[in-house]
């Protein structure tokens, strides 16, 4: 085949080829973009809907309180990465729907060295994710604290009027707050994000089963 002709040939194939590669790095760069993005979104859904028993923030509470009561349970969960004592100063409290309450977590660094953990939170049952909400929560915070230090963390919170307008859940009577610290990512001897991913799955696949069971 003449050059010339071969050359013809040739350059439609590197046109093509060329054409390919680039869509195959759009595709690569779209979900690269798509993987850190799936983050924020998924937390985003799980805010609006209260999916996984995630809870909701609020500036304030409602005016007035209504009439039907909850019980609000209080639990505490520490990762084994992080060398802290954690535990609810109460176990449970009564309030009414729209009630205001505030309680308290203790915390106590039991290493040698200054560590910095933070918390991850979700209710059961599930359901109720959507109508638990906090006003101020120490979660919102890293939290760090000082070899044999201890600290009294908060949260403001109350249970969401509209509750009342839901039908699936008119056989609630008891919601359960559930906290687990882990040590920062920050944190020189922090657990690789993998690890820390792994165990939240892990605690929550478990409150699962047990609200099930």
């Amino acid at each position: 085949m003449p050059a010339d002709m071969h050359s013809m040939h040739s350059r439609p194939r590197r046109t093509r080829n060329a054409t390919v590669a680039l869509m195959l790095g759009g595709l690569a760069f779209g979900m690269v973009g798509l993987a850190f993005a799936a983050v924020p979104l998924y937390r985003l859904f799980c805010q609006v809907t209260g999916f996984g028993g995630t809870t909701q923030v609020a500036e304030s509470p409602p005016a007035e309180a209504g009439q039907r009561l909850f019980k609000v349970r209080f639990n505490a969960d520490v990762n084994r990465d992080l060398p802290w004592r954690f535990w609810p100063e109460q176990r449970e409290v009564t309030l009414r729907v729209g009630e205001p309450g505030l309680v308290f977590y203790g915390a106590e660094n039991l290493s040698a060295r200054t560590v910095s953990g933070v918390a991850t939170f979700n209710v059961t049952p599930l359901k109720a994710g959507q109508y638990f909400n906090k006003v101020q929560c120490f979660c919102f915070d890293e939290q760090k604290l000082a070899p044999g230090e201890t600290a009294r963390l908060g949260v403001s919170f109350f249970v969401d009027p509209a509750i009342l307008e839901d039908r699936n859940l008119d056989e609630v009577t008891a919601i359960t707050l559930s906290y687990t610290f882990f040590r920062s990512l920050g944190d020189p001897d922090g657990a690789p994000a993998e690890a820390a991913g792994a165990a939240r799955e892990q605690a929550f696949a478990e409150r699962r089963k047990a609200e099930i069971d």
